[in-house]
């Protein structure tokens, strides 16, 4: 009996050892929480999503005046309204360009860099022309959807160029992203903002996918110059070959729609609006990107259609729906994922050296091996001691 007893004992000591201790099991999800919390509420990731915010912000500024504009004054002026954002930049970036000495003055970066900036500045006119232009022939569901063709050419372009490495994390955030997408476009759909189903859906279609195309290969450059050169060399590029580019793109296209606009105090208002706000994201952009990526501001940015509609509310009296409120989040919860964790930057591969350098390489390196090679003096002494000096 006492032997059965102590077994029994012993085995109740054992169970009561390998049970966890009474509020382990709680206690895992408060850790896993804090671990989320100590990684996600970083002030990194705070300042990326406010400077995101902002930008987006300029964004909704630039896309109520031009509707406010359309629907009010029936203005549509696309191109003058980039070009009036372009002479901004040239005022001020390329002016102070052309204050600069030495290599990075404006002469020198013109000597060096000028078909760079040429395409450059084409690729960003045109990104902004067919955009807008789009809104003509389809319908705002394909317009939002497919403009987010452009986050996974800017990720392509980004592997390629910046030789940026992404986890599985980012890809789950971009797809996250994209959710929250859809159920902005869900949102409009079930709201009755589609109204008009287009003139043309499948030129606008394309004109969509160019121009998002287009943007990716703008943000990427900008990426690339601003990190590795100056973002002052950017922007001065871009307002000097942006005001040109799009100057002769207006005076061909849209001089006589300016000639029909009935100026007044309002119109004016609204166009140095648009072009305060395109001109502060223009400013702004550069520096977000250099504190995060080019793909993590488009990430970003994807709340700007939201806030315009939140504007639309009370400007143009669209119907609100909850599932506004959902995609935000949505939206949100996938750039916070995306920041989370930085991406990896791939070393570039080295060539690697012949192995035999040939008979005239080889004859060098012998030169080089004697003229290198210290001259040794032995000497003998009195006592058979060996002294041994080099020169």
């Amino acid at each position: 009996m006492e032997a059965a007893g102590a077994a029994e004992d012993a085995a109740r000591a054992a169970a009561q050892a390998e049970a966890p201790p009474p509020g382990t099991a709680a206690a895992a999800p408060r850790r896993l929480l804090a671990l989320l919390g100590d990684k996600l509420c970083t002030w990194h990731i705070l300042k990326t999503i406010l400077l995101g915010q902002m930008l987006s912000l300029f964004i909704c500024g630039t896309a109520v005046t031009s509707q406010y504009l359309a629907e009010q004054y029936q203005v549509n002026t696309p191109m003058f309204q980039s070009f009036i954002n372009y002479s901004l930049l040239l005022l001020v970036y390329t002016t102070m360009l052309a204050f600069r000495t030495g290599g990075d003055s404006l002469l020198q970066i013109l000597k060096q860099r000028w078909w760079k900036y040429i395409l450059l500045g084409l690729a960003d006119v045109e990104a902004n022309y067919m955009i807008v232009k789009a809104y003509q022939y389809t319908t705002l569901t394909s317009v939002q959807l497919l403009d987010c063709f452009g986050i996974p050419v800017l990720m392509a372009l980004s592997w390629f160029i910046l030789r940026a490495r992404y986890r599985l994390i980012h890809f789950i955030a971009v797809a996250v992203c994209l959710l929250g997408v859809g159920t902005m476009v869900g949102a409009d759909i079930l709201a009755g903002r589609q109204d008009s189903e287009g003139s043309d859906v499948v030129i606008g279609d394309v004109l969509v996918l160019l121009g998002a195309s287009l943007y990716a290969i703008s943000n990427v450059s900008e990426e690339y110059i601003v990190k590795n050169l100056s973002r002052v060399e950017f922007l001065g590029m871009v307002g000097l070959f942006g005001t040109i580019i799009s100057g002769l793109q207006l005076a061909i296209l849209e001089h006589k729609d300016i000639m029909k606009i009935q100026w007044n105090w309002k119109i004016a208002l609204l166009f140095i609006v648009f072009a305060l706000c395109m001109f502060g994201l223009y400013s702004f952009m550069p520096v977000v990107i250099k504190v995060t990526s080019a793909t993590s501001v488009n990430l970003g940015i994807l709340t700007a259609d939201l806030y315009s509609l939140f504007f639309g509310l009370f400007l143009f009296y669209y119907k609100f729906s909850g599932l506004y409120i959902l995609s935000f989040v949505i939206i949100m919860v996938g750039f916070i994922l995306y920041c989370s964790t930085p991406t990896q930057t791939a070393e570039p591969t080295t060539v690697p050296q012949p192995r035999s350098a040939g008979l005239d390489n080889a004859a060098l390196k012998l030169d080089e091996n004697d003229s290198e090679t210290p001259a040794v003096t032995v000497q003998f002494t009195r006592g058979e001691s060996v002294v041994v000096s080099t020169d």
